[in-house]
């Protein structure tokens, strides 16, 4: 098992046995009226808004919150992926048929769960080896992404879960972030990487509305938003 960045306890989990509109025409006043109250409060909003900036102040902000804290605890040790998955019965099995067993047992649960390939798990996890995705040891761990390679060469695969502090971050939360963590690490834009580099290595370069740009050009998480009053409800 690998470990890439620092998801609340899942508890055990079982062992899995594979088995196998229209629109209302432009005269229509409630339409009308409903456009101009959508303009008028988007010229309201200030210069350089964007929902990926809310996203990421808001992420900035349960963080700041948090190192107050002391460190998480409960996340899973020496994780293996025999303790969760049944090696033995997909050795016959193609590597599409395994990547359709994992996310049907995965898809009912709350948590974040991935199938990456071979040669993009050794882009992201060498990249990772010089840039790290975590804040320190002495950080409180919000977010673990486990990685499993027992079946990359073999299978050319590498199975992935995660564990996440639900009292930090939602499910979507999280995988707004390990999304983001593919596209900055398994990126072939030496553009986007270099914003990596830049962060780690000359941080009095790094410039914060270069990632809400490269976000917002991946339209990733586009539909996010702080749930802070979400939280509070």
């Amino acid at each position: 098992m690998t470990c890439l960045g620092a998801v609340r306890p899942l508890g055990s989990q079982p062992r899995i046995h594979p088995i196998h509109g229209t629109e209302k025409p432009q005269s229509d006043p409630a339409a009308f009226e409903s456009r101009l109250e959508k303009r008028s409060e988007f010229r309201k909003q200030p210069v350089g808004y964007s929902k990926q900036g809310d996203f990421i102040k808001c992420m900035e902000q349960k963080t700041d919150a948090l190192e107050k804290q002391p460190m998480s605890k409960g996340f899973t040790k020496n994780k293996t992926l025999s303790s969760i998955f049944n090696i033995e019965m997909v050795k016959d099995k193609t590597a599409e048929e395994i990547k359709q067993i994992w996310q049907q047992y995965f898809a009912a649960k709350d948590t974040v769960y991935a199938v990456i390939p071979k040669e993009k798990f050794d882009l992201i996890w060498n990249r990772a080896q010089t840039c790290p995705t975590t804040r320190g040891d002495a950080a409180a761990s919000q977010l673990i992404l486990y990685h499993y390679p027992e079946l990359k060469e073999e299978k050319g695969i590498v199975l992935m879960t995660a564990e996440m502090d639900a009292t930090f971050l939602n499910v979507t939360e999280a995988q707004c972030i390990a999304n983001q963590v593919q596209l900055f690490y398994a990126t072939d834009r030496k553009e986007t990487y270099g914003l990596v580099e830049t962060f780690n290595f000359r941080p009095n370069e790094f410039k914060y509305m270069s990632v809400i740009a490269e976000l917002e050009q991946s339209g990733l998480g586009a539909e996010l938003k702080c749930t802070q009053n979400q939280d509070k409800t």
